[in-house]
């Protein structure tokens, strides 16, 4: 099979011909349709985690996995609810099913958890193996291209949001700030419309075009912050909306400059959500966050639970994508447009 491999961090990946892998006993083989690329891919290529964990080589990266089942494994029953056949999306975080956070469903989060594109097998090939709890079945009629980021760039900030929902941060009268209209940040903004129980949603980015998908997708308002301070940015949020802070927060890029933004922006007991890693410290006053009395919500990736609820909204027709496809051959190309910030949504890989 074709398969985009990392043999050296900070090289090129490696396109090659592999062989296609063994399905264990409790897994299916997917033949992959469609892989979004994410600009971890890129920090991944780059070498990003590798304070946080050792991957052997080769990697095989790529996590917004999309396909159709062609093989089950002899301990897969033909009675489940996953046959050959099936369209499906991989599920992210295969934790060990025994830990408290397993327990609840939180497999996402799981200390010994594994992840599809974080080791030898990922989407950027033409098959993987994946454990049979961590598929979903989806709707035939819905788009490969468009179920693939629906995984990672959909569901990540689907979760961060019923995280700010769930704190009573949500409201009519609340004012929400989305940072960072990338690929997760149009589908924030989507969300929080569905989500936000008539939150006045208010974008901020840096660029005109990645904004006017914010526009497209149902803001209220949206606020360039390129080039400009603080003040200008509160003045300009106070003319659109009647204030010059933010009561919710969910932060796509995790930028060090936007965050230290952003958090001047949150008002008296807001909450703010990161789902963004494109920086790896902040550097913010602690007193503002202890005496405005302040929540931090980290929030990563989402659960099957979370991924199911996508794929249902998915079904009735009430998600919308920005979405450009790519070929297998094209992907050091895209790795390097995603590290200098020049796609506007995803691209997706399809095969």
């Amino acid at each position: 099979m074709k398969a985009a491999r990392i043999l050296e961090y900070g090289k090129p990946l490696v396109l090659d011909d592999v062989p296609v892998p063994e399905v264990q006993p409790d897994e299916v083989m997917v033949e992959v349709r469609a892989c979004g690329m994410c600009r971890s891919d890129v920090q991944l290529v780059d070498g990003y985690f590798r304070s946080y964990g050792n991957i052997p080589m080769p990697i095989t990266p790529g996590h917004e996995i999309t396909g159709v089942v062609r093989q089950l494994g002899e301990l897969v029953s033909r009675s489940s609810a996953i046959q050959e056949g099936d369209h499906v999306v991989v599920a992210p975080g295969w934790g060990d099913g025994t830990c408290r956070h397993c327990l609840v469903g939180n497999t996402h989060i799981c200390p010994n958890v594994r992840w599809p594109g974080f080791g030898l097998y990922g989407g950027f090939a033409e098959f993987i193996p994946v454990p049979a709890r961590y598929v979903i079945k989806v709707d035939q009629r819905l788009k490969f291209e468009e179920l693939a980021p629906l995984t990672d760039a959909g569901v990540t900030p689907y979760r961060g949001l019923k995280k700010l929902r769930d704190a009573g941060a949500l409201a009519s009268d609340r004012v929400l700030g989305i940072f960072g209209i990338g690929g997760l940040g149009g589908y924030a903004v989507q969300y929080a419309k569905l989500l936000g129980g008539g939150a006045t949603v208010v974008a901020f980015a840096r660029n005109a075009d990645k904004l006017a998908v914010a526009t497209e997708y149902g803001a209220d308002h949206i606020i360039n912050v390129m080039d400009k301070s603080q003040a200008d940015v509160v003045r300009e949020l106070k003319q659109a909306t009647g204030q010059g802070e933010l009561d919710a927060i969910i932060d796509c890029a995790g930028a060090p400059q936007m965050m230290q933004l952003a958090f001047s922006l949150l008002s008296i007991s807001g909450h703010y959500v990161d789902v963004g890693l494109v920086g790896d410290r902040i550097d913010i006053p602690l007193f503002p966050r202890v005496s405005r009395e302040q929540t931090f919500h980290g929030s990563f990736w989402g659960n099957n639970l979370d991924l199911s609820e996508i794929m249902a909204l998915a079904a009735q027709g009430k998600i919308r994508h920005t979405i450009q496809t790519i070929e297998f051959d094209q992907i050091n190309e895209y790795i390097d447009r995603l590290r200098q910030g020049e796609i506007v949504g995803r691209a997706v890989i399809k095969f």
